[in-house]
C-alpha cells in the first residue's frame, strides 16, 4: 500500500493472520495451539504412529480414501467438540474457585449455630494482607507443580492417564475448601495451603493436558485455527457465566447459613466433567512427550519417536 508499490509488487506480497489465542481458566496469557509449550515452562511435541502400505515389488498401494478426503480434512470431529466440551467444564468451575476464594478468605466470621457441617453461616474473617500473602504462596506452590510435577506425572503416566486423574480428583478440591471454617489457631494457614496444593495440583495439570489433547485429536495443522477460536470461543463463554453464577449462590448459601453451597455448586459441575470422561475417546496413534526445562528432570524423560508401520503385501 505503499505509494512506491507497483501492481506486481502487490501479486507477490502475502499476509498472514495469527491464530485467536485460548485463554486460560484465570486469565493467563493467550496459547496457541502452534506452539510447543501449551503455557508451561515445557516443550511438548506431539508424536504421530504412522502405517504405510506397500506391495512386494516395492510399489506404494492406493489409500483408501480420496484426494478430496485428504485435502479437505474434518475439522469439528465428535473427539474434538468432547474435549472442546471437557475445557469448557473445567474452565468454569477452575474460574468459579478463583472467584469465590478471597471472598470467602475475608468474608466475616459468623459463630455457627450448631457444630453441623451444614453450618457454615459466614467466611474465615482474614485481613486484606493475609489474604494478599496466601496468593503469594499459592503462586509459589504453582510454579513448582507447573515446572516440576507436570513433566514429571505426564510421563510417568502419559497424557491421557493424568487427564483421567486429575478430572477425577477435581471435586475434592472444591469440596474441602468451606470445611476450612472449622479449622482454627495454628492449623489454619497449614490447612489453607494445604487446599491450595490440593487444587493447584488438579488444574494446572489439567490445563496443558487438555490443550495436548486438543491438538492430539486434531485432524491436520491446517485446522489449528479454527479449533483455537473453537476453544477461546468456550472458554469465554464459560468465564463469564461462572462468576456471576458462583456469587449467586454465595449469596444464597449466605441468607441460608450455608456458604458452602457455592462450593458445592462447583463440585457438581466438577463431577460432570469426571463423568464426561466415559465419552471422550482416547487419541491412540499419537503421543506427546513433555520435555522439561529443568535439567536433573530429564533423564527421568523417555523420548518418543515416530513410529511407522509397514505392511508389505505379496499380489502375485
Amino acid at each position: 500500500m505503499q505509494a512506491w508499490s507497483t501492481p506486481e509488487d502487490l501479486d507477490h506480497t502475502h499476509a498472514e493472520t495469527p491464530l485467536i489465542a485460548t485463554a486460560g481458566a484465570t486469565a493467563d496469557s493467550g496459547v496457541d495451539l502452534r506452539a510447543e509449550t501449551y503455557g508451561t515452562f515445557n516443550t511438548v511435541e506431539i508424536n504421530e504412529e504412522k502405517s504405510w502400505t506397500i506391495n512386494a515389488n516395492g510399489t506404494s498401494r492406493p489409500p483408501s480414501v480420496s484426494s478430496n478426503d485428504r485435502d479437505r480434512p474434518r475439522i469439528f470431529t465428535r473427539k474434538v467438540v468432547m474435549i472442546v466440551v471437557a475445557l469448557g467444564i473445567f474452565t468454569y468451575h477452575s474460574m468459579t474457585y478463583d472467584h469465590l476464594l478471597p471472598i470467602f478468605l475475608q468474608d466475616e466470621y459468623i459463630e455457627p449455630r450448631s457444630s453441623s457441617p451444614w453450618s457454615i453461616p459466614g467466611g474465615l474473617g482474614l485481613t486484606t494482607q493475609s489474604v494478599g500473602i496466601i496468593m503469594s504462596v499459592n503462586g509459589l506452590i504453582a510454579l513448582f507443580i507447573q515446572a516440576i510435577l507436570f513433566p514429571l506425572f505426564t510421563s510417568w503416566l502419559g497424557v491421557w492417564k493424568v487427564f483421567v486423574l486429575v478430572t477425577v480428583l477435581h471435586p475434592i478440591a472444591y469440596v474441602i475448601v468451606p470445611y476450612l471454617y472449622f479449622v482454627s489457631g495454628s492449623a489454619l494457614y497449614p490447612a489453607i495451603y494445604a487446599c491450595l496444593t490440593v487444587r493447584n495440583f488438579t488444574s494446572i495439570l489439567a490445563y496443558p493436558v487438555l490443550l495436548i489433547m486438543l491438538k492430539e485429536a486434531a485432524t491436520g495443522p491446517s485446522v489449528l485455527g479454527k479449533l483455537n477460536g473453537l476453544a477461546a470461543s468456550a472458554g469465554a463463554a464459560c468465564r463469564t457465566l461462572a462468576p456471576p453464577l458462583a456469587g449467586y449462590l454465595y449469596t444464597v448459601g449466605s441468607h441460608i447459613g450455608f456458604t458452602g453451597l457455592a462450593w458445592w455448586g462447583s463440585v457438581l459441575v466438577a463431577l460432570i466433567g469426571a463423568f464426561q470422561i466415559l465419552i471422550v475417546k482416547r487419541t491412540k496413534n499419537k503421543t506427546a512427550t513433555i520435555k522439561p526445562m529443568a535439567s536433573f528432570i530429564r533423564p527421568a524423560m523417555h523420548d518418543n519417536d515416530e513410529v511407522i508401520h509397514i505392511m508389505v503385501t505379496d499380489d502375485s
